[in-house]
């Protein structure tokens, strides 16, 4: 049994560097796949979900390598097979990014379900009626599906809801096929635009990026080539909210501010003070903040990935807060965490109402999926005592050093290993 240990901290102080992002990482290693050379990736994190795909790479006979350096080398050129198994292709979500890294290359790609965090809503949907446009066909089998297309061809495509994954995933499909293919209503998150950036180094043909509309002029071949991941949003938005938890002073490290606009505005508006530079964001707080409402939304608004932390952090402010989740409604299983502690939350059809300024004690949690992790941290970093959470390595899902990460801002966390700790398994 592995846990993590925290303990009341106030007055955090110090610097985090932000590692580079992980959804990006995922489809850039994808990516990688669609070209007829070397490709080198800088700045990808060691994390869990990153090491998954890695591995998924070389069942399909690339060569993956990481240097001391850090920079993760992929040869694609060795690629032989595009069959997955289903079992491990189903352990997190964006395994779907090979459907459209190797359709165009092998025809055909059999691969699990996606899977990752337990949110219902995810919209695969939207990913199986934009290939059908580009011209394949779908098998459905028990435990995996089967995507072939003896050919590719351009195609305008609606999406009916916007999705980052499903938009990143066709726009992969769409950059070796015949023709031009326009996705409309495209995501115009950051994770879109690197993912473009990737791909036209590599000499794809596509505008728009960073719009709702997307044009991709396909093309026959594709180089390698040397290329830094962005940093990680959602990581420095979460760190940047710590900084209300009792007061203090946090700065971010290596970021692009830009990306962080929505969470800097909701910071400030509770009541944080925020300045910040060309690579670097710093959060000033006394410790009160104001109670607010949120609602989440698509890039640029509010990330979904954030309400988890902020509800940790809206626990302290005086009031009644109201974080409403529209994207994901089922992204709230961090509440029954939090009422253990002591919280009071009510939640009904996606809306989360706090009532703030309730003390908060340490006990027994279990972290569901990342963000629900971080946010217990931040209500142990409040609480009065010892809050012990289990479930970490969904929390290694995303962030490479936690434990030091926190404690570089001075937060009392530790990782502990013990057959002793049965208690902990009680806080499901």
């Amino acid at each position: 049994m592995r846990w993590l240990q925290v303990e009341h901290t106030t007055n955090v102080q110090g610097q985090v560097k932000i590692n580079g992002s992980k959804n990006s990482s995922l489809a850039l290693l994808a990516a990688s796949c669609l070209a007829d050379e070397p490709v080198q990736l800088m700045g990808i994190p060691d994390i869990a979900d990153i090491r998954v795909i890695e591995n998924m790479l070389r069942e399909a006979g690339a060569q993956v390598e990481r240097d001391s350096f850090g920079t993760v080398h992929i040869d694609p050129r060795t690629i032989e097979s595009a069959s997955f198994d289903p079992k491990k292709s189903s352990s997190f979500r964006a395994s779907y990014y090979f459907v459209g890294a190797l359709l165009a290359k092998f025809g055909r790609v059999s691969i699990g379900y996606p899977g990752g965090d337990d949110f219902k809503s995810r919209p695969i949907e939207q990913h199986f009626k934009a290939l059908k446009l580009l011209g394949a066909n779908l098998t459905f089998n028990e435990d995996h599906y089967v995507v072939e297309a003896s050919r590719l061809n351009g195609a305008t495509i609606f999406f009916d809801m916007i999705t980052m994954g499903a938009t990143i995933n066709i726009m992969l499909a769409a950059v070796r096929a015949r023709g031009t293919t326009t996705l409309l209503n495209a995501a115009r998150d950051p994770e879109v635009v690197d993912t473009s950036n990737l791909l036209n180094q590599m000499g794809a043909r596509i505008s728009g990026a960073g719009t709702d509309t997307i044009r991709i002029e396909g093309v026959t071949e594709l180089s390698g080539c040397a290329y830094t991941v962005i940093p990680d949003r959602l990581i420095a938005g979460a760190f940047l909210m710590t900084a209300g938890i009792g007061g203090g002073t946090v700065t971010v490290k290596d970021v692009i501010p830009e990306h962080l606009g929505s969470c800097v505005a909701k910071l400030r508006e509770i009541g944080l003070h925020i300045e910040s530079d060309d690579q670097s964001v710093t959060a000033y707080s006394d410790g009160h903040i104001k109670a607010t409402r949120i609602r989440t939304a698509m890039y640029p608004g509010f990330a979904t990935d954030l309400q988890q932390p902020m509800t940790g952090l809206l626990l302290q402010a005086r009031g009644k807060s109201i974080v409403s989740d529209r994207i994901y409604p089922d992204r709230f299983a961090h509440v029954a965490q939090l009422k253990r502690m002591g919280a009071d939350i009510t939640v009904r059809s996606g809306v989360a109402m706090i009532k703030g300024g309730l003390p908060l004690r340490g006990t027994l949690v279990h972290a569901s999926d990342v963000r629900a992790g971080i946010c217990l941290i931040m209500a142990g970093m409040a609480a009065e005592g010892t809050t012990s959470i289990a479930g970490i390595q969904h929390i290694e899902r995303g962030y490479e050093n936690v434990v030091g990460a926190f404690n570089s801002i001075g937060v009392r966390i530790s990782l502990h290993e013990s057959g002793e700790a049965e208690g902990i398994a009680d806080a499901r």
